[in-house]
Parts: C-alpha cells; structure tokens; sequence
C-alpha cells in the first residue's frame, strides 16, 4: 500500500471550535501571566498584599475566574490537537513516532529559548515533556495486555482518575487530620502558633531596623560565636576563663548530655520555630530582592543569568507537572478528538450543557471559598488552612475549566453568538506567535534593560495593557491570515518537523 506524506493540516480542514477555544484561553492566559512581569515569580500563586481599592479587585477577579482555568483550557486543546494528528497520520498510513518526537523536540527547544532569553514561566517545555509521555503511551498500548484500554472511553476514564488521584489523597489526608485533632489541641496548636508568630515578626521588624543584610568583616568577627560540641550547640551560656560549673564541664565534655536533653521546654522549643522561620523568610526575602534586581538593572545579560539560573528549579519539576496534570488533561483532550464529540459539538448538547451549568455551579463556589481561606492572613502561618484553601482552589480550577468549555461550545450552537466567537479562531491559529509575542511585548514594558517599569504598573492598569495587546494581536492576526497559511512561529514550527520549508503563501 502506498504511503501518502504527512503535512500541515489545511485551513479549510481545521476544527474552528478548538481555534476559538485556543484563542480565548490565550486572552485568559495573558491576563494571569501579566501579573509575573513585574512582580517576583518566586512569589507565584500568593495574594499581593499590598493591593487595595481596584488593583486588589483586579487582582481578585483574575484570581477568581481566571488563575489556572485558561492554560487547563490550553492543555486540553494540546492533547485535542495529538489525536488529530495521530488519526490524521493512520489514515495516511504513515509512521508517527519519529515525526512526533521531531515536533516535541523543536516545541521543547522553542520552550527552553524562551525560558532562558524571555521570561522563566515557559509553559511550552512543559506541554513537550507531556507530549512525549502521551506518545510513549500510545505505544504501550500497542502491547496484547493494554490493547483493552485502546479506546476512547478508556482515555476518558483514566485521564479523569488520574486527575483525581491528589485531590482523593487530600480528602483521605484531610479527614485523618480531623479525626485526631479536637478543638483543644487545635487551640492549643494556634495560641503556641500565635507566639511564634509574634516573635518572628519582632525579630524581623528587628532585624530591617538595626541590621545590614550584608554584613562586614568587622562585624562577623565580633559576634558571639557558636561552641559546638558533639551534638549540642551552646548559645546561650558563656565560658569566663575557670569559672565554669561541674554541670558546663559534663556537657561539654559530653556528660550529661542525655539527662539535659530529655526533653526540651516549650521556651527552647519556640525559640527554635523563631529562628528557623526567621531563616526562611529571609532567605525568601533575598531570593526576591536577587531576581527584583536582576529585572530593574539595565543589563540584559544580568536579566539572562537569573533566567537560567531560574530555570534550572522549573525544569527540575517539569517531569512532576507533566506526569501529574498535564498528561491525563492530555488524554481527556485526546477523547474530545477521537470520540467525535468535539467535532460533531452541535449533536452532544447533552453533554456539554450539563458540563457548563454544573462546572461553573460548583467551580466558583470551589473557587471564592477556596481564595477566601487562602486570602485570609492566619493561612500564611497555619498549615491546615494553607492546605484546605490549596486543594479547594485547584479543584475549583479543574471543574470551574471544564464549565467554561462547556459553556463556549453551548454558544457555539448558536449561529450568531458563532459568528461572535469565530472572531478569536485567528488569535487561535497562531496561539504559538501570539504566545511568546507577550513575553516580547511585556518584558519590554516591565524589564530594566528595556522599558523599565517593574514593579510600578498595578493590576487595575495591567488589565488595560490586556486589552490593548489582546486588540492588537486580533487585527495582526485577522491580517496575517489573509495573507498566509501559518503564524511565522507555527510556520518554523512544522517547518522543522517535516524537515522541509512549507508554503507560507495562500494557495
């Protein structure tokens, strides 16, 4: 049987309801990421606290009905886009592998480019890693014992279990934490918590006030010193010449050392909280003030050598990220294809009209409750209100995500809110140009060696840069297209992956 050769898919081939969704998720995507171009990403994922009036609303509205729902959205479409280009492929009787692994290399390196010459929160890396995972599981289920789960109902079954592996754990864990504790320990927990936390706060009020971060030679050498001793640590006592008890002669000569370290008071117990907290907080503090100044100084190459010092952490938790969320969002994307269900949308409105009213029904009330925990100042220091406020949040993205899918195909049956959307179908088309045209555009506002203004728009202003970037690329987008097949990255893109330089030219 002859092979036909694998190529682009055409324009009048394409699905528009996954370029609609692909251009939307993009606005909703810019609208989060703002937020990172002038503000410390070692902080990602926390309230601002300095926001008030309408910055904090800004803030608190795309935290509620933006923050990780969009590129949820972006992942479904990549894994969407996989199962067309692998029943493309099938009905072309052509080998895929090598040809996807191609593509995922050139996504990956378009990833690493970005991370390392842009801006550290690259996405694109991790949607590679993911990809490969995906085909490496396509291939295992070639295999007599897996050939079973080689349907799209089994995509299905498994993406959405492995997705609700963590927060399953949650409840496991969260249910046993509230089987052994009562309200007098939990009372107890928060008053020792309360003090510790006053005292940390004094310190480090202390420690801005009468103490430089960099300290002098002159100054090291005339603290007291430590005098360590096998296992014990003198801090608190000193040693004047003879005048030493028999009880310092055993400890430090190691006697007695069991009988004193039986069991530290509740004082040395605090003291130790205090100072390990105190240590934490400042080392945080001046990982922020490193990359706050590698991003308002004039060198870029000063901006560059944090990014990829930057990356190094990131890119040691791609493997966990794509394993654990982007993988099974993967083969939920990839039921969306091979089912039929997304193409032939219009036929499936039992399913996705339940999917809008029941995933945004549930999805904000998740949401708001789990932000209201998170937003509260006590989550800061208490772990079980950190955790609860966590897991409430991320649920809430899941299904808050599948509501407004849900809700963009609905309205996509209907003809004129259709004509509305299909607006967005270009933004969509060339998501990969417009993506990391952002990162161009918003590190030359922020950034010091370009426009210089980290850390002086808020997020009320921000929104207003959203709007103008997201019009902008619209009319860029609607123009190019009617002049050319592919964005300039997506024509490089497959470029590179069918090894041949494609037609850029409307045939």
């Amino acid at each position: 049987m002859s092979q036909t050769s694998l190529t682009p898919i055409s324009p009048n081939k394409r699905i528009d309801s996954m370029d609609i969704l692909r251009g939307l998720a993009l606005v909703g995507i810019l609208m989060m990421n703002i937020e990172w171009f002038g503000r410390s990403m070692l902080t990602i994922g926390s309230f601002d606290p300095d926001l008030t009036g309408l910055d904090h609303a800004a803030g608190w509205f795309v935290r509620c009905f933006v923050e990780g729902k969009f590129y949820k959205i972006f992942a479904l479409l990549f894994g969407m886009g996989f199962a067309v280009m692998l029943l493309r492929a099938k009905e072309a009787g052509r080998p895929f592998g090598a040809w996807f692994v191609r593509r995922m290399v050139v996504l990956y390196i378009f990833g690493l480019l970005h991370m390392f010459f842009l801006w550290g929160g690259d996405i694109l890396h991790d949607y590679a890693l993911a990809g490969l995972m995906l085909l490496g599981w396509i291939y295992l289920l070639k295999g007599e014992k897996y050939k079973k789960y080689d349907n799209p109902r089994s995509f299905l079954k498994i993406g959405l279990i492995w997705l609700a592996i963590p927060s399953l754990i949650s409840v496991v864990v969260g249910f046993g934490f509230g089987l052994t504790s009562d309200r007098e320990s939990l009372n107890e927990a928060w008053q020792e918590n309360q003090q510790v936390m006053l005292l940390v706060n004094e310190k480090m009020a202390s420690q801005k006030s009468t103490a430089k971060q960099d300290k002098t030679p002159e100054s090291i050498n005339n603290e007291e010193p430590l005098i360590e001793t096998g296992t014990l640590i003198e801090t608190d006592r000193t040693v004047n010449g003879n005048e030493e008890s028999d009880s310092d002669k055993d400890i430090i000569d190691g006697e007695g050392i069991e009988e004193e370290a039986v069991e530290k008071t509740a004082e040395e117990k605090i003291s130790e909280q205090v100072d390990s907290m105190v240590l934490e907080k400042t080392a945080a503090l001046n990982d922020q003030n490193e990359e706050i100044t590698a991003f308002t100084q004039e060198s870029y190459w000063e901006a560059t050598k944090f990014r990829i010092s930057f990356s190094v952490l990131m890119l040691l938790l791609s493997p966990i990220s794509a394993l654990s969320m982007y993988l099974p969002i993967f083969l939920i994307g990839y039921w969306f294809i091979a089912s039929g269900v997304l193409k032939n949308h219009k036929e499936h409105g039992a399913l996705f009209k339940p999917m809008a009213w029941i995933g945004l029904g549930l999805g904000f009330p998740f949401t708001i409750g789990g932000l209201l925990v998170l937003q509260h100042p006590a989550s800061e220091n208490i772990m079980m209100l950190l955790a609860t406020g966590n897991v409430l949040f991320l649920i809430g993205q899941y299904v808050t995500a599948a509501g407004y899918l849900g809700l963009v195909i609905c309205l996509l049956g209907s003809d004129k809110w259709a004509k509305r959307l299909n607006y967005f179908s270009p933004l969509g088309r060339m998501a990969l140009t417009n993506y990391i045209m952002h990162s161009v555009i918003l590190t030359s506002i922020f950034y010091g060696y370009a426009g210089g203004m980290f850390a002086q728009v808020s997020r009320a202003p921000q929104m207003l840069i959203v709007i103008v970037i997201i019009v902008l690329q619209l009319l860029f987008s609607h123009w190019w297209l009617k002049r050319y097949q592919f964005g300039p990255l997506e024509w490089l893109w497959r470029s590179l992956t069918y090894k041949q330089i494609q037609p850029m030219q409307l045939l």
